[in-house]
């Protein structure tokens, strides 16, 4: 008899997105006129830079000349690709990363969760709270933790609190982990690390022979020069942290898929036997094995971002979501709300008034203006009482939101 992964029956509920969309998929249902505003789900909704659609338009013209047909590309990704990333992503910021320690992936939501195939199963796991919920997940998925209590906290693993109190950054544990989840700026709080702050981690990391996995998907978003881009800006980061990246929110390629992970070839963990073993050798190896790369046509696409063109155009969308954030911060802040965030990202992080839970305030806000943001709750216990609002929209639909909010919802 065929028997199934029973740590798959440890997830609760359903993942929280799909659980938003059940429910506003009800009420449209019930409700066939009402003109629903989705700022739940960070999807991106304005078009690909023109640089991007012209060189993934001269890359399907290859492909239909035998003489520059392209099959089965490298696993880890082009060459071409890759240089301009590390010459641009993080050379360019003192960052010592060097094109072959880097992976062009199909999405950083994919690999955070693929990189717990080259961990082993005993390692003390920590995650912030609130938290992007694929960390979580993805961990019970495969085994590394017991069942969750009343609160939705899972045994096995080491929840650190991000709060008003602490600035939604990241307390240093007392206790020694193994493996850290860290995102900055932060999904979805939009807190941002300082240098001083990652560099503490870097330190408890090296000091206990921890990996930190940290995940910069909103880097673009960061206009604050003082504030790093990537880990590796911090000195000893190289020997402990695995970097996430992205192109679906600074380029639009959500649907396109592209993306990047980067494991320092001086990055090593314990094998059973107490030997040093180089991280990057078993990612290359799950990698070639599990993984026959990103299409040559999309990452023809995500090239182009590398061009001044593409620059100036990326530039221009992320300016743009910018923009949605601060007249959503600003219009939920006049309107007597306490809000959080969206400066350095695209998230805004708002405190639920009058004592609402998150799932209540969430259906108050879709009865009654027909506006869709996130519960806080679903990305962990200390979430709770607070709601996240997407800038991921147009800006007609952003305006109206928050006129719809700000006049017709009794706070």
């Amino acid at each position: 008899m065929a028997t199934i992964n029973d740590n798959y029956l440890k997830l609760k509920a359903g993942y929280l997105f799909p659980e938003i969309a059940r429910r506003v998929n009800a009420f449209a249902e019930a409700n066939p006129d009402a003109k629903i505003i989705r700022l739940g789900i960070g999807d991106v909704t304005e078009p690909l830079p023109e640089a991007c659609r012209t060189a993934m338009i001269k890359a399907v013209e290859e492909m239909g000349d035998r003489a520059t047909f392209k099959g089965y590309g490298p696993e880890q990704g082009y060459a071409w690709l890759r240089e301009k990333i590390a010459a641009q992503d993080f050379q360019a910021r003192g960052a010592d990363i060097d094109a072959s320690e880097i992976f062009i992936s199909d999405g950083s939501k994919c690999d955070t969760g693929n990189i717990l195939e080259i961990f082993g199963h005993d390692n003390a796991i920590a995650v912030t709270d609130p938290v992007y919920p694929v960390y979580v997940d993805t961990n019970v998925m495969a085994g590394n933790t017991g069942t969750a209590n009343d609160k939705g906290e899972f045994a096995g693993l080491v929840y650190l609190p991000i709060t008003a109190e602490n600035n939604f950054t990241a307390e240093i544990p007392s206790q020694k982990v193994d493996l850290i989840y860290l995102c900055f700026p932060n999904n979805p709080t939009g807190a941002t690390a300082s240098k001083a702050h990652l560099k503490a981690w870097v330190d408890y990391a090296k000091a206990n022979n921890s990996i930190i996995f940290f995940d910069a998907a909103y880097e673009a978003y960061i206009t604050d020069p003082e504030i790093p881009h990537s880990i590796y800006e911090i000195e000893g980061a190289r020997d402990v942290a695995i970097e996430f990246r992205s192109f679906s929110k600074n380029a639009g390629f959500t649907g396109t898929r592209c993306a990047l992970t980067v494991v320092p070839k001086t990055l090593t963990a314990k094998a059973a036997d107490g030997s040093d073993v180089e991280l990057w050798k078993l990612w290359n190896r799950r990698q070639s094995t599990k993984f026959n790369g990103v299409s040559y046509i999309v990452q023809r696409g995500a090239e182009a971002v590398y061009s001044p063109e593409g620059q100036t155009q990326i530039q221009t969308l992320v300016s743009f979501y910018l923009e949605n954030a601060k007249i959503i911060r600003e219009k939920l802040t006049a309107a007597g709300l306490v809000v959080y965030g969206g400066v350095n990202a695209p998230y805004v992080w708002v405190k639920t008034p009058n004592g609402l839970s998150s799932w209540e305030f969430f259906d108050k806000l879709l009865q009654t203006v027909n506006v869709v943001g996130t519960p806080g709750s679903g990305f962990g216990a200390a979430g709770e009482g607070y709601f996240r609002i997407s800038a991921f929209n147009s800006r007609e639909n952003v305006e109206e939101a928050m006129q719809r909010i700000t006049t017709r919802l009794s706070l």
